[in-house]
């Protein structure tokens, strides 16, 4: 399902491209589009012309600079240190680094732009872009590339809370509230793919789209359904960030597991300088007392979940429904419409064309 764009060539290398650029931190229609140097290599990176890249909550949050607190994480205190958003991309390899021995020019790779955390601008909201070999994984050839772009960061997180400390068996129950933005649908699928039976929490106009994912029960908050749920949870993921102690605790079965993502919803919550971290560091302190509040103190290995991504997509048990195309000029409509929520599916962002 590739397309088959022209290869490009290691002569990009010096030249310029198109990209969003980020001046400062604030409003997203400050982005603004600019022919920039492209990248030069580390010998662990390689070049990639980016034919997909996506639209996630991660990109708003360092583009906007909110909470203000994840600016001392790397991407700069007082404006961007990197120009270009951006940390999923999906494309063609046009050059490596002296190093790299995993990937040759003409290969079509998926991953993530940088190694860290995604606080910060990765530089794939360009026509190209440079990648570290450890965030990469060859791409399926099952998949688009505009498909393979919606899963790296989303799925990352996923896996990094769905993995380690939390366990997901067969007939497990699994509750996951918000299963339908990026993160929930992800983890919904790999729930299903490790035998859990899945229920989705989501609105009235995504239940639909939840169960054609694979939930085996959805149920609407805009009605509260979840408060007469009678069922008791193995695991409960609450990417949406909503749930009461009160409820999930009444929700969980002995020995169950209760995971917060820390989703901030654009800044509605009005905590401009720490967003979630205090309620994250309350979680974290009160999980020496309380096994159901499991944390993830060691990171997975980004090379090792974006091998077992690609090979959930290569399987077919993993999909990334597209709701929304935007080219690369767009890219601040592109973030409107994720902050407005009404698109169902990913959005993804397309460098070289429609």
């Amino acid at each position: 399902m590739q397309d088959a764009p022209h290869e490009p060539t290691p002569s990009t290398i010096g030249q310029t491209m198109r990209a969003i650029v980020q001046d400062r931190y604030g409003s997203i229609a400050d982005l603004r589009v600019a022919n920039v140097p492209c990248p030069t290599l580390s010998d662990d990176e390689v070049l990639v012309k980016v034919m997909a890249t996506s639209v996630h909550a991660d990109v708003w949050h360092v583009v906007t600079g909110r909470p203000r607190i994840l600016r001392l994480l790397g991407n700069g205190v007082f404006r961007p240190r990197r120009r270009v958003p951006g940390t999923d991309l999906a494309g063609i390899v046009c050059a490596v680094g002296n190093g790299v021995a995993e990937f040759q020019p003409g290969d079509a790779v998926f991953g993530e732009a940088l190694l860290g955390m995604q606080w910060t601008n990765g530089g794939t909201y360009a026509q190209y872009a440079a990648a570290n070999v450890r965030a990469l994984a060859k791409m399926p050839d099952n998949v688009s590339f505009e498909q393979a772009a919606a899963v790296p960061t989303a799925g990352y997180i996923a896996l990094l809370n769905l993995t380690g400390a939390v366990e997901i068996a067969p007939a497990h129950e699994v509750l996951i509230n918000g299963a339908g933005g990026a993160v929930g649908g992800i983890a919904l699928q790999y729930a299903k793919s490790r035998g859990a039976r899945v229920t989705a929490v989501e609105h009235t106009s995504k239940l639909d789209f939840v169960r054609q994912l694979g939930a085996d029960d959805a149920l609407d908050y805009t009605k509260s359904e979840l408060d007469g749920c009678a069922t008791r949870f193995d695991v409960i993921l609450d990417v949406a960030s909503t749930m009461p102690t009160k409820l999930w605790s009444r929700l969980l079965a002995p020995g169950g597991k209760f995971v917060l993502i820390g989703h901030d919803h654009y800044g509605a919550k009005r905590r401009p300088w720490l967003g979630e971290l205090p309620t994250m560091f309350s979680l974290m302190f009160r999980s020496i007392f309380d096994k159901r509040l499991p944390m993830n103190f060691a990171m997975p290995e980004k090379k090792d979940v974006m091998e077992t991504l690609r090979t959930l997509l290569q399987s077919g048990q993993l999909r990334a429904p597209i709701g929304r195309l935007f080219p690369l000029e767009r890219a601040p409509a592109a973030l409107e419409a994720l902050t407005r929520g009404d698109v169902i599916g990913r959005i993804v962002l397309t460098p070289h064309g429609d």
